[in-house]
């Protein structure tokens, strides 16, 4: 599973990056996390506010750090 981190590093995307990793961990997936910091490729996604959750290339979570149970619902789903 690729997951993408839309953001330019702010406090927020930086926890929802900690908060996905911790998440996919405990459920035992194996994963590769990408951070995107360019405005330009965050925009391809079609993503105006951040942070941003890309799981293999859909935008799951924008403008906000879900809790580490709802980024768990989303791994799975």
């Amino acid at each position: 599973m690729k997951i993408q981190i839309l953001g330019t590093g702010c406090p927020k995307c930086k926890k929802l990056a900690e908060t996905a990793e911790e998440a996919a961990k405990e459920l035992g997936i194996t994963y590769e996390l990408e951070k995107v910091t360019d405005i330009t490729k965050i925009m391809q996604f079609g993503v105006m506010m951040t942070p941003g959750l890309v799981l293999d290339g859909k935008v799951k979570c924008v403008g906000k750090v879900p809790s580490l149970d709802e980024i768990k619902k989303i791994l799975v789903s």
